[in-house]
């Protein structure tokens, strides 16, 4: 054609193919011949084949018939000009051929993103390990009248705790589906299903996508990340800064001020975000390490020799220690036992009484014993002064403590039995001559009723000791030590009520057992007394922290000298003066100061906090926060009396190359002293490395006369002390607000540990797994967030945060490959749960790799 005509192409989304032949491209040329009149246009179809085209038709822009002969003539001479259709035909195909250039990706060969693509899951796998037939079941159970409704669409799909974030996912997938309602039949529920449980990344990635795009226009603005944020997480500091931390992410992905985001830039993100630590490690010893740690198998015989080898290695502190306990209450048992046979009254009581004597005189040595463990100071100073630890595990002290108490409780329980069921019936049934022979025992007149024995003074006094010994261990139980039963007046006021008695002490050589463990347990009491008046400390700074944490910082009293690990007891009288409570010391030794943190767990506790919170007469707030400095005479904060320190399993991580501590909640208060004092010696190092490189024999100056330096270079033995040369602190918390704790330490440790001897993880378990989609935003916003500002969000300090729990066996691992042929002291402070799998994997890896890990628990 020679007159100019303008081509409109209305073109299709490249994300919708058609079918060749099926739909022809339109389109639309004014005819200059009327132009200047009307501006009629006309209606041009083709066919476009693989290499030709075709013209379908041509008919006027209204749609009607071609009636003008001038169209006609048009139509014919189309048909006719190949070179038209070839030019046409050319362009379509070379923008088929060769697409505009697509928005630059991250390589997915890289490990990063190799480990992102087998993130963003919707269904984790304790939720999501069910097959359809367990969600159709749930939606058999959950569904009226055929129909699934969008509230209960999280709990047949398996995903809980997230029905916000539920009802968002089904949203998305309704929406790509152009349903409508808030209900979906089991057909619709299997389609939303098989795109949930796709293994795809793309299409994890579209489908989170469909759910920040709520308009469905393939752009991604700033108030569809707000709104997303307000479901797809639960951390509360973060809902409150949804709009700052969405404006960072469309700073981030929107550098041009589009106003956009497109699913390209997205799947960059996820994908750089995606970095793991410790990555370094080979592929080929992480193989042969797994091979090692596989159980092969082995004849029963061989396993269970194995197994007790390991544990007798594992083991051998203990295992001595209850063998001489054992052996000791045997041969005591023994040495009743015959010397009861051999006596007159066997005939009439026989072996009966034998075995109530055996157990009674197992009972003076337990009644002895049992006091032993629970003398801190005696136990603090062998620890410390002595190479007893080397051989006996006083970090067991409390477990020996229970016991024991339970081989009294068998104790008296064989005991009582044999007389009660078996010596007085026996006794009541024996003949004139039998009774003869135990006359002197009982009486010249044989009694004739069962409640005469029982009525007597020795069955009064132990039926007595038997209930307050009943009270003592009900008293002593965790569930009233932990305040989850409350005690009736008084007893609310005597925390660790407990009762010590026995029978008959004054007769035969009872007294011999008791005198030495009464004296020492006496002489401890009276210790605590005199150290704690004269000791006297000083409310220095008091702060309360998100998640009813109280802070106590005390002045450190002249002499007192603790390691980092130690705790201390802290008495209130405003509280109670008879409750003594142990705490973690928080501080390190090299501070002037004391200071301890206080979760409101328990009645004593709570109370605590609330004087502490108290308004004082002055009329200043009671309630201080972290920065508020008080001054050491001011009358108005409660008096509190220490006692300690006290030694703990922790004190001794510097006898490893490589330690690893592990604090659960508030369980990390002994850690953190450990890492402060970590760092301490990392700045006295660095000192006398700088004191050496200026020069020798020069006048020391102010740096050489502090007392971190005096402390590093004023002994050999000090020195010496000092062997660790990497630490590893892992951190597991429920509560975003627990990071305030300790939020100056983690940036501290970031800022001076220059050469990277502390490796500190922080994991948040309210926050879902790593990979999860519902944590997806978060992981976007903490990467951009920490490359930024260099600050973590979730934790508010230089330390990266993970999500939920850590995965322990990886972390043994990576351990072991890092450092193989080392000693890696495992200390671990809080809750019971993980303690066996710790426990477990130490010996695991212990035993099979050239790594020896050896696991320390607190006890209070």
């Amino acid at each position: 054609m020679k007159n100019k005509q303008d081509i409109h192409h209305h073109h299709r989304r490249l994300s919708d193919p058609e079918p060749a032949g099926k739909k022809s491209p339109r389109f639309t040329l004014p005819d200059d011949r009327t132009a200047a009149a009307d501006e009629d246009y006309v209606e041009i179809t083709l066919d476009l084949h693989d290499d030709s085209v075709e013209v379908h038709s041509v008919t006027a822009a209204g749609g009607g018939a071609v009636d003008d002969p001038g169209l006609k003539i048009l139509a014919r001479g189309l048909e006719k000009k190949s070179s038209f259709g070839s030019s046409v035909l050319k362009r379509l195909a070379s923008l088929t051929r060769h697409p505009p250039p697509p928005v630059k990706r991250l390589d997915r060969t890289k490990s990063a993103a190799a480990q992102a693509l087998k993130g963003l899951k919707f269904i984790s796998k304790a939720e999501g390990g069910a097959a359809w037939s367990e969600v159709e079941k749930r939606f058999d159970e959950l569904a009226s009248y055929g129909m699934l409704p969008r509230s209960l669409f999280g709990e047949c799909i398996g995903m809980k705790g997230s029905k916000e974030f539920a009802g968002e996912l089904f949203d998305a997938l309704s929406r790509r589906r152009n349903i409508s309602g808030d209900s979906i039949a089991k057909e619709q529920l299997k389609d939303f299903w098989d795109q949930i449980a796709d293994q795809s990344f793309d299409c994890r990635l579209k489908t989170f996508f469909d759910m920040v795009d709520k308009d469905a226009d393939g752009r991604i603005t700033e108030d569809e990340i707000i709104t997303l944020s307000a479901s797809a997480n639960r951390l509360s500091n973060i809902q409150k800064q949804a709009d700052e931390y969405a404006r960072l992410i469309m700073e981030e992905l929107d550098p041009s001020n589009l106003g956009y985001i497109m699913i390209e830039n997205l799947e960059t993100l996820l994908l750089q975000g995606a970095v793991q630590p410790g990555g370094g490690e080979s592929r080929n010893l992480s193989k042969m390490l797994s091979e090692k740690l596989r159980r092969t198998e082995e004849h029963v015989l061989q396993r269970l020799y194995s197994d007790g080898r390991y544990f007798v290695a594992d083991n051998w502190q203990r295992v001595w220690v209850m063998a001489l306990w054992i052996g000791a209450m045997a041969g005591l048992f023994a040495y009743k036992y015959v010397q009861y046979r051999n006596k007159n009254g066997f005939a009439v009581m026989g072996h009966c009484v034998c075995a109530a004597k055996g157990a009674a005189e197992t009972l003076k040595l337990n009644m002895a014993l049992i006091l032993l463990p629970m003398c801190r100071n005696t136990i603090t100073w062998l620890r410390n002064r002595t190479k007893l630890g080397a051989v006996v595990p006083f970090d067991d002290n409390i477990n020996f403590h229970k016991v024991i108490a339970m081989a009294i409780g068998i104790g008296v329980g064989i005991h009582a039995i044999s007389h009660l069921t078996c010596d007085f019936p026996r006794l009541l049934r024996a003949s004139p001559e039998e009774y003869e022979k135990v006359v002197q025992y009982f009486g010249r007149d044989q009694p004739n009723s069962y409640w005469h024995y029982v009525k007597g003074f020795e069955g009064v006094t132990g039926i007595v000791m038997v209930v307050l010994m009943a009270i003592a261990f009900t008293l002593a139980s965790p569930m009233f030590r932990r305040n989850k039963v409350h005690l009736p007046k008084p007893l609310d006021k005597l925390a660790g009520f407990n009762a010590f008695c026995m029978n008959k002490i004054l007769k035969l050589q009872t007294w011999m057992y008791l005198a030495i463990p009464i004296t020492i347990y006496a002489a401890e009491r009276l210790i605590r007394a005199f150290r704690s008046s004269i000791k006297a400390v000083k409310i220095l700074k008091v702060a309360v922290y998100p998640g009813n944490v109280l802070s106590l910082h005390m002045s450190k009293p002249q002499g007192f000298n603790y390691k980092s690990g130690q705790y201390i007891f802290v008495n209130c009288a405003a509280v109670s003066p008879f409750e003594w409570h142990p705490f973690s010391i928080t501080s390190a030794p090299m501070e002037d100061y004391l200071s301890v943190h206080i979760r409101t767990l328990g009645d004593w506790t709570r109370q605590l906090k609330t004087v502490f919170s108290e308004p004082p007469p002055t009329g200043k707030s009671g309630l201080l926060r972290a920065d508020f400095l008080q001054g050491e005479n001011n009358p108005n904060f409660p008096k509190v009396l220490i006692d300690g320190p006290y030694g703990a399993p922790t004190q001794d991580y510097k006898d490893y190359d490589v330690v690893l501590l592990v604090g659960l909640g508030i369980g990390a208060t002994p850690m953190i002293s450990v890492v402060k004092d970590i760092v301490n010696n990392i700045k006295a190092m660095e000192e006398e490395e700088n004191a050496v490189e200026e020069g020798e024999g020069s006048e020391p100056g102010p740096m050489l006369s502090s007392p971190m330096h005096k402390r590093k270079i004023g002994s050999g033995s000090e020195k010496h002390d000092f062997n660790t040369t990497r630490a590893y602190f892992y951190w597991v918390t429920r509560e975003q607000g627990s990071f305030e704790w300790f939020k100056g330490v983690m940036n501290e440790v970031a800022e001076m540990d220059h050469k990277g001897v502390i490796e500190m993880h922080n994991y948040c378990t309210s926050v879902y797994e790593e990979g999860d989609a519902r944590s997806a935003l978060i992981a976007m916003l903490q990467s951009i967030n920490h490359a930024k500002n260099g600050v973590d969000i979730v934790s508010g300090t230089r330390v990266k945060s993970h999500f939920a729990k850590p995965n322990w066996r990886t972390v043994y691992k990576r351990i072991a490959l890092n450092h193989p042929n080392s000693r890696v002291g495992v200390f671990y402070c809080g809750a019971p749960p993980p303690v066996a799998e710790l426990r477990n994997l130490a010996c695991d890896f212990s035993h099979k790799t050239s790594t020896k890990f050896e696991f320390h628990k607190e006890n209070f």
